[in-house]
């Protein structure tokens, strides 16, 4: 019998994107010999039900399209069961897809993902019931994605910049209480992030290092700086070379505990709710499609 996928998207991804490629997902699947159907919620309760209710029916894989939001919904589905997800990048971010090294810039490429039926298991990261497969923030990257969430022009990655610039007049560092298993750390810092993979906000690898496949969180913790420092700091991120600036500290641990006055935690660019915050590596959680290794 044919394997059965299901097909889960997020019509807004991508100003439309998601909902552009639906059909053509599918009819590439379908092509393939895959029993193939998709399906999208009006919302993210009805779309989170879609996708549980496609786990427990046994399907042979659930394939998000989207970006790193359908993906972080669909992992409360799939977490710690037998599902493999696949992802095909129509986000804004896609730091999961980019970390599972899927093809970017042209999403029908990663279907063929699928169709090889490669899969392997990656850790995830949990917050009390909630779980993450990329990055936790909280500083000033969660600062900025609240107040992306207030900005309705431009979109995209220009609306990202400008929360950026926005949040730099006004933001200030911040004391944090860091737990790492059995220590304790304090930080007066702009951003405190604990990463599965390594990157964040369309590729940010503020996570540098980290293996999502060793059972541990890698995290970063920067520093306060002034402003004239900060600034040139901010590309580093792209590259992952603010490793080894005096400001940027970097652990590893199973278990984070982050604790700071007025903040907000943000896992794969999602709301996960307010600081004091419990992370806990879960080694093994995912099944993913990936490309093999080479």
């Amino acid at each position: 019998m044919a394997r059965e996928i299901a097909v889960l998207v997020n019509p807004t991804s991508g100003r439309g994107r998601g909902a552009r490629l639906a059909d053509p997902v599918t009819k590439r699947l379908g092509e393939a010999g895959l029993r193939a159907r998709w399906e999208a919620g009006r919302d993210a309760s009805e779309a989170l039900d879609m996708a549980r209710r496609a786990v427990a029916r046994g399907v042979d894989g659930l394939v998000v399209i989207g970006g790193d939001g359908m993906v972080h919904l669909a992992l409360q589905a799939v977490a710690e069961t037998t599902t493999p997800l696949a992802v095909i990048p129509a986000g804004t971010g896609n730091d999961l897809a980019r970390a599972l090294g899927l093809p970017l810039r042209d999403p029908l490429a990663a279907v063929d993902v699928v169709v090889a039926g490669f899969t392997r298991s990656q850790d995830l990261g949990k917050v009390g019931s909630e779980w993450f497969a990329t990055v936790l923030g909280a500083g000033f990257d969660s600062k900025v994605a609240e107040r992306v969430g207030k900005i309705s022009w431009p979109r995209g990655r220009m609306r990202y910049d400008m929360a950026v610039v926005a949040e730099l007049r006004s933001f200030k560092p911040q004391h944090f209480v860091i737990e790492l298993d059995d220590e304790e750390e304090h930080a007066e810092a702009l951003l405190v992030a604990v990463g599965i993979t390594n990157s964040y906000g369309g590729g940010l690898r503020i996570c540098e290092g980290a293996d999502p496949t060793d059972g541990l969180l890698e995290v970063a913790v920067i520093g306060a700086l002034p402003l004239h420092e900060l600034v040139p700091l901010f590309p580093k991120l792209s590259k992952g070379t603010h490793v080894g600036h005096p400001a940027v500290t970097m652990y590893r641990a199973k278990r984070v505990s982050l604790a700071s006055a007025g903040l907000t935690a943000y896992a794969d660019g999602e709301r996960v709710g307010p600081l004091p915050v419990t992370v806990q590596c879960v080694p093994g959680a995912l099944r993913v499609f990936a490309p093999p290794p080479r």
